[in-house]
């Protein structure tokens, strides 16, 4: 354990990473993860990281001590979109680093689904995105992709960073249907937990009552999810405007990555070489496993694994389409990060 005396130290250095948020003892749990680490790992969770013991430290300490902190960016996403590989572009020293789904996030959201209250919530996840912002080096700014089950936070989120932007990344619904489809049960089951948190926070307003989603086929209540962070996407552009939130599609991220990395470079005001990054390890190796996987090869894998549901995948897309047209929600949210993307 530090001694009182190095707290403050801790407090203050990015490669004391902010793990986890004890609401029961009010502290925020430390891990020491240094860049390699970052790069090693596909998400900052402990699955990645091992199962070293983590240093608790009060949030009434973190508070004394408060951190200087960095530009701090968001990536937000509704999974299978290649976000993943897009924080992994932004891991730049001397100009930026991005941070894959810290769990320090999702502790806080788990605490809103078993009650906490808007005004418990504020003061942690304020100290939270301070923790976060925290430089890995002089002049390098953070990037924060969040898992997508914290989505409903964003709003909070970018109030209290009103310097921040955001980009909201997602996957055509097709594309998405077919990610889930090709990931057998465990995709399945993913959506279906992915729904009740999704219920919890008041985020489907389709019609549907909790019987009319266990009558639904999973491509269904996928389908759902899907559509229930595609509003919340549009009204986070509609609250926070074009100029500090932008959208993207997988199918655009893939196409044109350089491109895609020019124009996000501007969002975040981070500078980057977008044809070096683009040609780099993130766009070329596999995101979860490190191995060697081009577009080529992710379009040939998605091709195969969508094939045996493709006439699923297509009356669901069409079913949703219909609902979304009967509840008034748009399939375009607009604000796209390419304007002829």
């Amino acid at each position: 354990m530090a001694m009182a005396q190095d707290l403050g130290s801790i407090i203050r250095d990015a490669n004391w990473l902010a793990h986890r948020y004890d609401p029961g003892h009010d502290a925020f749990q430390f891990r020491r993860v240094e860049r390699d680490a970052h790069r090693a790992a596909t998400f900052i969770t402990d699955e990645y990281l091992g199962t070293t013991a983590p240093l608790a430290i009060r949030r009434a300490d973190v508070r004394a001590a408060m951190p200087t902190t960095a530009p701090l960016h968001f990536l937000f996403h509704s999974a299978f979109c290649g976000s993943t590989l897009l924080a992994r572009a932004f891991d730049l020293p001397g100009a930026a680093m991005g941070l894959k789904e810290p769990v320090v996030l999702n502790d806080i959201i788990g605490w809103q689904h078993r009650g906490a209250t808007a005004a418990a919530i504020a003061p942690v996840l304020e100290a939270s995105l301070h923790l976060l912002a925290r430089p890995f080096a002089a002049g390098e700014a953070i990037v924060v992709k969040p898992s997508n089950v914290v989505n409903g936070l964003a709003p909070a989120m970018l109030t209290m960073q009103p310097q921040s932007r955001a980009l909201l990344l997602f996957a055509p619904l097709p594309v998405y249907l077919g990610s889930v489809a090709r990931k057998g049960m465990d995709g399945r089951l993913w959506v279906r937990d992915l729904l009740l948190k999704q219920l919890r926070e008041g985020l489907h307003a389709f019609g549907f009552s909790g019987e009319d989603y266990l009558g639904q086929t999973d491509l269904q209540v996928a389908a759902m999810g899907w559509l229930a962070q595609h509003r919340l996407f549009a009204r986070l552009i509609e609250a926070f405007g074009a100029d500090r939130v932008r959208s993207l599609d997988s199918e655009t991220l893939m196409a044109q990555p350089a491109a895609v990395l020019d124009r996000l470079s501007q969002l975040y005001g981070i500078k980057l070489d977008a044809e070096a990054v683009a040609a780099g390890p993130a766009f070329n190796r596999h995101s979860k496993f490190s191995t060697r996987f081009d577009a080529a090869a992710r379009a040939a894998e998605r091709a195969a694994g969508e094939a045996p549901h493709a006439e699923e995948i297509a009356k669901v897309a069409h079913w949703t389409e219909a609902v979304a047209s009967a509840t008034g929600v748009s399939m375009e949210i607009g604000a796209p990060l390419l304007e002829n993307g």
